[in-house]
């Protein structure tokens, strides 16, 4: 939306345009206009001649577009282009105003340069009516031809003079139930044209009706949510939420599948199909709608386009609906600039959805990411701003901003592009890596905690016995162990005495033996102990063990006393003695 300030200024433009406009004694010389009611939307496109009278009056620095009263409510689009001697087309700017002493709805539009007297400028205006064919009748059977009734003007409706004006309507069929005759008009076809007419005063009016067949598919988007979620990493999601009505003739009486596929002309005012025109970056298209995937759907890759045919599951006759959802991805290469922090996202307000759309009701969802500040929105027409909302998934902790606008009465002349302005602080893509990498690092903490601690709430008096045995099992195997090893180290130290014949190696040996080994059996004999308390059976193979060792360490010392008896020269080696 536009600040306070530069709303005031287009406001005091608007103001004195109308002023110049209404004052200046501007007419048209000449007006062709031309009513296209070829579909169910009617376009009129006027090509004016628009002359200053010369004289006092003041140059026009603008003109005045008046709407008829009967269309006001109708209009979808307005559109003013001024025509140079080589046909070039530049749009003007069009902006609505009041005038004073005036009812109706009038538009101001700024021309390039000021029309000063006696000069003249060609203008093209196109205006867009929704809603303004009529079926009559209102019902029809399944066999019958739609029929409908427009109601317009015959004259230019403007707030100057016109010198001479002519009108063609062009109609959807030859099939012209009737018709009004000012000015004998001539028929030719599916055409009408009446005129010229002379000297008509400002503000004319008079009736102009038409009744005539039209087969043309009257689809209406009665509602339609468009989501555009931006993600920096890449990737731009788009999903339309749709509801379809068929706003022509209801349909009477029963439905015959039969007669639809037999006969060429049966429904013929129904809808099979209709295409839909996507960008052509795009991929991973989808189309469903309330029961699941539509298999139906055909999907063609042009060089500027994705092409998606929508087959709804049934034919659309006249008051009948359906709801159906469309997404698919976009790069965001494409439609993502951006300049250090300044980021500018450029996509259309609203899409292609069918051939000559009408959308009642739109309303666009932009999901930013999270971060984005300073957020302005450019459009190239008026839309209406909702309060922004808060989006969350995955990894969020504060939300996504999302940009909430509406529009009604829209019409493809309203395909164009929307730019959303933005800062957003690249270090916050930082944010989703480091709370993954957090997320792991709890899960594996809380593993870690939960396999070490004992979270039961009541105790097993037996695997405490049995894990207490385990544990003092554990305890006297070591001590078994190390008992083993100082055998070991005695052998060593015959072993070095023989070789040395230094008796205070052996005793300082045998000494450390006796000390250690009497510890040791010590330490097992309280362990042995423990596993009686425990009333465990290991104690008696403990108890074999004591005994067996009692015996190893009586043959260790006479196995010294030998050795002893070998160096003295008191033990001969024949006697059985093995040699040291």
């Amino acid at each position: 939306m536009a600040p306070p300030a530069a709303r005031l200024l287009v406001l005091l433009w608007a103001f004195a345009a109308a002023r110049d406009a209404s004052d200046s004694a501007l007419f048209n010389e000449e007006v062709k206009r031309t009513v296209d009611l070829s579909s169910h939307l009617a376009k009129v496109t006027a090509d004016v001649t628009l002359a200053h009278p010369g004289g006092a009056a003041p140059a026009a620095a603008s003109f005045l577009v008046a709407l008829e009263p009967e269309l006001e409510a109708q209009m979808a689009h307005l559109g003013v282009q001024v025509k140079g001697e080589e046909e070039e087309e530049n749009t003007l700017e069009v902006r609505e105003t009041k005038i004073k002493g005036k009812s109706g709805t009038f538009f101001t539009v700024k021309l390039p340069s000021p029309l000063t007297a006696g000069a003249k400028i060609r203008v093209s205006i196109e205006t867009v009516f929704t809603h303004a064919l009529q079926p009559y009748p209102t019902q029809i059977t399944q066999a019958e031809k739609q029929f409908v009734v427009f109601e317009g003007n015959h004259y230019f409706y403007s707030p100057y003079p016109t010198k001479t004006q002519t009108m063609r309507v062009k109609l959807a069929s030859r099939n012209i139930e009737s018709y009004t005759k000012l000015g004998n008009p001539t028929r030719s076809e599916d055409m009408l044209e009446y005129g010229p007419f002379k000297d008509i005063p400002a503000f004319s009016q008079d009736p102009f009706k038409v009744h005539y067949e039209n087969n043309s598919p009257f689809l209406t988007i009665t509602s339609m949510t468009r989501v555009i979620e931006v993600s920096h990493w890449g990737n731009i999601a788009v999903e339309e939420t749709v509801d379809l009505k068929h706003t022509g003739a209801v349909l009477k009486g029963p439905f015959s599948r039969y007669d639809y596929q037999r006969q060429p002309d049966s429904g013929i005012s129904s809808v099979k199909s209709f295409k839909t025109i996507l960008p052509a970056a795009a991929q991973d298209v989808y189309y469903r709608d309330e029961i699941g995937n539509v298999s139906t759907s055909h999907l063609l890759i042009l060089d500027d386009s994705v092409e998606m045919e929508i087959r709804p599951r049934f034919p659309l006759f006249g008051g009948w609906k359906t709801h159906y959802i469309i997404g698919y991805n976009l790069p965001s290469y494409e439609y993502l600039y951006n300049l250090g922090d300044q980021y500018a996202l450029k996509m259309r307000f609203v899409d292609h959805v069918f051939d000559e759309q009408v959308t009642d009701a739109l309303t666009v969802k932009i999901i930013l990411p999270e971060g984005a500040k300073n957020i302005h929105v450019d459009s190239p027409y008026e839309i209406n701003r909702a309060p922004d909302e808060l989006h969350y998934t995955y990894l969020d902790t504060f939300g996504r901003t999302v940009l909430v606008a509406h529009k009604n009465n829209l019409v493809e002349q309203h395909i164009q592009d929307i730019v959303v302005h933005y800062t957003f602080n690249k270090i916050l893509m930082l944010q989703e890596p480091l709370l993954v990498v957090a997320a792991f690092y709890i899960l594996f903490f809380t593993v870690i905690l939960y396999v070490r601690l004992d979270f039961s709430i009541t105790k097993d008096p037996a695997a405490e016995a049995r894990m207490k045995v385990a544990c003092i099992t554990e305890q006297v195997l070591t001590l078994v162990n190390k008992r083993l090893g100082l055998y070991r180290h005695f052998d060593e130290a015959i072993n070095k005495y023989k070789q040395s014949r230094d008796i205070s190696t052996l005793n300082s040996g045998k000494k450390t033996l006796e000390t250690e080994h009497k510890a040791l059996t010590n330490e097992i004999a309280s362990l042995q102990a423990r596993l009686k308390t425990e009333g465990s059976d290991l104690c008696d193979k403990v108890s074999e063990i004591q005994k067996f060792d009692s015996q190893v360490k009586d043959l260790v010392l006479k196995s010294s006393g030998e050795a002893e008896r070998l160096v003295a020269g008191k033990l001969k080696k024949e006697s059985g003695m093995p040699a040291g």
